[in-house]
């Protein structure tokens, strides 16, 4: 079974990143597909996101994390008003995709 998570880490406060809202997309043949939104809980993690129809198929998806109202909540301007990672599902498995954050840099890698 195909499980999508994520977690976002404000390394400007050296804290999870709470409350910020999280979309993740599903490419197909000629658009986007939303397949579930979210929001970060108090430990910046949004948790497991099934489809509609049941765990996540094989394919190309986005998570879109939306920075600019995460950090004007917090009075902090930011070059970034969002960040798109893009990622390909091949398999059955976990992908988790960590998002480091700061005003202005981010980093993403593929955890655990």
């Amino acid at each position: 079974m195909t499980r999508i998570t994520t977690h976002v880490l404000d390394t400007s406060r050296g804290c999870p990143a709470e409350g910020m809202k999280v979309t993740l997309c599903r490419m197909q043949v000629d658009r986007w597909e939303i397949v579930a939104r979210g929001q970060t809980n108090s430990d910046g993690r949004v948790g497991d996101w099934a489809a509609a129809d049941g765990a996540p198929g094989t394919g190309v998806y986005i998570v879109r994390f939306e920075t600019k109202d995460y950090f004007d909540k917090r009075n902090t301007p930011s070059i970034y008003p969002f960040v798109e990672v893009y990622f390909e599902v091949t398999a059955d498995g976990h992908y988790h995709i960590p998002l480091l954050l700061s005003p202005y840099g981010y980093s993403t890698y593929r955890g655990s």
